[in-house]
């Protein structure tokens, strides 16, 4: 998969994990592209760690599931890291 390719995968499976998740998400669209992409990254990491699956194809269904799936993961963690300074405020 391109660079770019990589990228839009990201920012794609950010928004649709935001889209998934219940309440408000803070950050905009450079939080979102990042977010997604480092939760692509995670995605194909537990992919291939776990199932023997990598992110490879960008039109494959595993490969969008994986980095949705981690895109999730990332969203809740930096959910939790900023919900204890949104109080502090």
């Amino acid at each position: 998969m391109t660079f770019l390719g990589f990228l839009l995968l990201g920012l794609i499976a950010g928004v649709i994990a935001k889209a998934l998740l219940p309440g408000r998400q803070g950050g905009g669209w450079l939080a979102t592209l990042a977010l997604g992409v480092v939760g692509a990254l995670l995605g194909g990491w537990l992919g291939s760690l776990l199932f023997n699956r990598p992110l490879t194809e960008f039109f494959d269904i595993q490969t969008w599931l994986l980095a949705i799936a981690g895109a999730i993961i990332v969203l809740l963690l930096y959910g939790l890291l900023t919900r204890g300074s949104a109080k502090a405020r």
